[in-house]
This record gives C-alpha cells, structure tokens and sequence, in this order.
C-alpha cells in the first residue's frame, strides 16, 4: 500500500468517429462499438494479451441484455480475459467519472491500471412494450397449459401492441433536455446569434483539427468510416440563421437543429495507469488526472438542468487551490451553445456566484480563445456516455504538446455536473 496518493497518469484515448444516429452506424450495437475502441488501444498501446486491471464505463440507452457490457466487451478484445469489466452509468458524465473512478483507485495503490469507456446509440434504442401486454407475455410464458396461456389474452386489445420507445423527457419535469436549456437561455439572456457564432466556430475548430493531422491517432475506423459524419467545415452563419427552432416554436425559440448537438452514435475510450505501469512497458504519459467533483442541483425548483457544472468546476478549483483563470485549456461540453454560454455567464454573475456558489466575488470570466480550442460536441456529435472518454483523450492530447493544465466541465441529465482537472506529463 502506497504511503502517499499517487499520480495517475492518461497514457492516450481512442475513439471511432462518431456518426448521426439512424445513419452509418444504425447496424451497430453498443456492444460493437465499445470493443472497436478496446481493439483500437489494444493496438495503440501494445496490450494484445495484456491484463488491465479493469475497464469500466457504460452507456445511457442500452438492452436489459448489455447488463455486463463492459465485460463483454473486454471478452471480445485482445486484452486479457482476466481483465474485469465493469459497467456503470451517470447519464453523459459516464465515461468522465469512470476516469474519475480509476483514477483514485490507481492513486490509492487498489490497481495499477485501467481503461474508462463508454458507448451510446440511438439508432439501436430498446422498444419495450406496455405494462398491460407485459404482463399477458409473462403470464403466458409462466402458464402450464395451453387453456392458462389463451385465458392470459382475454380482453386484448390492438391498442396494446404500440411500442413504447425511450423518453427523451426528464421523468420529473416531462420537459426535454433541449427544452429545459431553452429555459436556460432566456433566463441567462443567452441569444440566438451568440449561440449560431459558437456552434459555427465549433465546426470551424474540429475541421482543422482533421486538416492539421492532430486526429489521427485519436480516431480508429469502424464499419469503414473514418471521419465524424456530424461535422460541417462548410457551415456559415447565414446557413445557420436560417434554421427554425427546434424546441421552442415561439418568437422566445434560440435553440435549432445547429446550435443543438444530435443524437449520435459511438464510443471512445482512454488508458490510464500509474507512472510505474506506464514506466514497465514503455508508455509515456501525456497528463495526470488530478482532480475530479461531480455536483447536482434542484433544478426541478428552477435551477436549470445543465447548469450542475457551475456547482462542480466552483467545488473544484477550491480543493485544487486554484482560479477559474489558472486554465490553459478549457473543455466545456457543448450539449448546446446555449449550456455553455449560460455556464459562461452564470460565473461572471456575482449574484449567482454568491447565492449558488457561496462566492464573495464572481469567479470571472475566462480567455474564450481557449475554450474547446479543437471543437466539441456541436461538431464531433454527442453519444452520452463516450462524450467525457472523448474529451479527456483530445485535453490529454492538447496537454501533451503545450500549456500546462486543463480544465473538463461536462452537464448531465438529471441536473448533475461532472468536471476535472487534467495537469500536463511535461509540467
């Protein structure tokens, strides 16, 4: 047992491009995904045959069947098959705080290694089926005779067989996620155009970020795509402009098909291990994993859904000893231009930093020239639980070629936050 914490170092991530959901991927299974990205750090990193002491992550839409996805996608691999797997979830924080999670472990000495991963589809969502025919489907499959099995359709109707497909509406609420940041945006006066230049900038980012090369090794290919199909080097502002809201459809309406991330298919994944792990095999770290808080808030009263990492990134820099300024890169997940600039604006607030945070001043603006400096999830798309796996890989890249530290803020559904602190291997 180690006598003091130990660093816990991001050796590189992976991920395959991510796709419009009911698109390229729509044959693929969350399952497909995840392994693609094992196999892909397996040949990245030389781990054919290799135990990890444990790959953990999830996904947010997914089969009562993938109950073991991680293992199984561990099983699928070329690692180890004594490589544990373990499947978690917290809505698009997922992939983030299982880093999180692996990394206070390897800072404990519990392990030595691990991989955090997640994988999200739409285009393969489970349709269930009502209550009522539910439970005539058990009933006939518990009965003994063939009587018992007819008598559990007495009274059945058509009516029963419509498919129930995943909500996409917060289950206390009944709003959307879109439609709660649309509520964001007009209490923080957050405006259309302010949201179209953001989304714009975010394509514009992303699509040098493939032309300059820095891509290409944190994409694998699946399925014989190569590239984000999401991504619009061509975009312009008068394209977007002319889009009509998407959740709002009064004159009040900001948040559009552009400045909105879509559902999206992938996965993505990132290797992270201690020093003497890395050391053995020859690996060289990019950035240590420092610090990580997740923080919720009741946004049921009125707090604003996505608005938890205003709570978290405040909670945070406090136990770092650090300033919202002390950033040479920040990566605020861009769920909508909209969450990112309310968040923006919530911190140069001094009423909400007092009220909400318990801060005597405002934390303060930031340098917008470091934000999300290689484009977000506007550009790249959003499958929830690759999404923080996605950004801690690209920020753990960034760290690796300059700047000393990073900053991850990631909203979720259910009014949490989760955010972390990333220090460069060459600080």
């Amino acid at each position: 047992m180690p006598t003091a914490i130990r660093r816990a170092a991001i050796l590189g991530g992976v991920r395959i491009p991510f796709c419009r959901s009911n698109t390229l991927y729509a044959d693929l299974s969350n399952l497909e995904m995840m392994t693609t990205v094992l196999e892909g750090l397996v040949d990245r990193f030389g781990l054919a045959g290799v135990h990890v002491d444990e790959v953990t992550g999830g996904a947010v839409v997914t089969h009562s069947k993938d109950w073991n996805l991680a293992r199984e996608a561990v099983i699928g691999s070329r690692l180890a098959t004594s490589t544990p797997g373990i499947t978690m979830m917290q809505a698009c924080g997922t992939s983030l705080q299982a880093a999180l999670g692996i990394a206070a472990k390897i800072g404990t000495g519990e392990i030595e290694s691990g991989i955090a991963i997640g994988s999200d589809t739409t285009s393969d969502a489970p349709i269930v089926v009502g209550k009522r025919l539910s439970g005539r489907l058990i009933a006939a499959q518990q009965a003994k005779t063939t009587g018992q099995r007819l008598a559990a359709f007495k009274g059945f109707s058509p009516g029963e067989l419509v498919p129930q497909p995943p909500s996409v509406a917060e289950p206390r609420t009944g709003l959307s996620m879109g439609q709660h940041c649309e509520l964001m945006a007009q209490h923080w006066r957050v405006s259309r155009e302010a949201q179209d230049e953001l989304a714009l900038a975010s394509h514009a980012k992303a699509a040098e970020a493939y032309r300059s090369g820095f891509m290409d090794d944190l994409i694998v290919p699946c399925a014989g795509v190569w590239r984000d199909n999401n991504l619009r080097p061509d975009m312009s502002l008068d394209r977007i402009a002319s889009l009509k809201p998407a959740f709002e459809r009064s004159e009040k309406g900001t948040l559009t098909a552009a400045n909105s991330t879509p559902l999206t298919d992938g996965a993505a994944g990132v290797l992270i291990a201690s020093e003497e792990w890395a050391r053995a095999r020859g690996l060289v770290p990019q950035a240590y994993l420092l610090h990580g808080q997740t923080s919720a808030n009741d946004f049921v009263a009125g707090e604003g859904l996505l608005m938890a990492p205003t709570l978290a990134v405040s909670r945070l820099i406090d136990r770092a000893g650090l300033t919202l300024q002390d950033f040479d890169y920040y990566e605020i997940h861009e769920a909508f231009a909209a969450q990112v600039l309310a968040t923006l604006a919530a911190w140069e607030d001094a009423d909400y930093c007092r009220t909400r945070l318990g801060k005597a001043a405002p934390l303060g603006a930031i340098d917008r020239s470091r934000l999300n400096v290689m484009g977000s999830s506007l550009a790249y798309g959003h499958p929830f639980a690759a999404t923080g796996a996605r950004i801690v890989g690209l920020l753990s890249k960034l760290l690796a070629t300059g700047g000393r530290r990073g900053l991850i803020s990631v909203c979720t559904a259910g009014g949490m936050g989760v955010a972390a602190i990333l220090e460069s291997a060459r600080a």
